[in-house]
């Protein structure tokens, strides 16, 4: 059964009929697993990965370090629930080391991402500090390579 998801995990727009396929199980079990995952939340979402620079929409991504004090019988989970809430926020992880929270944050201009920083995460009253790393350029997404890599920018090397 676990091949149903790594094979929707790489196209979530792989039929039933062609995951049967693959896996030689009845489209039936196949349909019943998939509508379980669903219900269950086993399947959390079907995404679509948009390149939207090629659309012409400039993002800025920056990758926030949040230090925050955990609080008494829930720990960290509150306050990273109120962050994952904020609408500029694509991700939040817990870490170990120096900083507790890693949130991955998106806005149109830097100033943007800064103020969301400034004004809304690090306002919040558990938080201790922020580190703001801006992401320059991203390769690698998901597993999936964002670069068209026939069109190398090198100059080939000669023996």
């Amino acid at each position: 059964m676990k091949d149903i998801f790594k094979i929707l995990e790489q196209n979530a727009r792989a039929t039933p009929e062609e995951i049967a396929t693959m896996t030689g199980l009845a489209v039936e079990d196949v349909r019943k697993t998939i509508a379980r995952a669903e219900k269950d939340r086993t399947i959390v979402r079907y995404k679509t990965m948009v390149d939207w620079e090629k659309l012409g929409e400039e993002q800025v991504w920056a990758l926030i370090e949040v230090r925050v004090t955990p609080q008494r019988d829930v720990g960290f989970d509150t306050v990273a629930r109120r962050i994952a809430r904020y609408p500029e926020v694509r991700t939040v992880y817990l870490l170990s080391g120096t900083y507790d929270l890693a949130v991955l944050v998106t806005g149109r201009t830097m100033q943007q991402v800064a103020s969301f920083v400034s004004q809304k995460l690090a306002a919040l009253q558990s938080v201790h500090g922020t580190v703001s790393h801006f992401l320059l350029k991203r390769y690698k997404e998901d597993g999936e390579i964002l670069e068209d890599e026939s069109k190398s920018h090198r100059l080939p090397m000669s023996p």
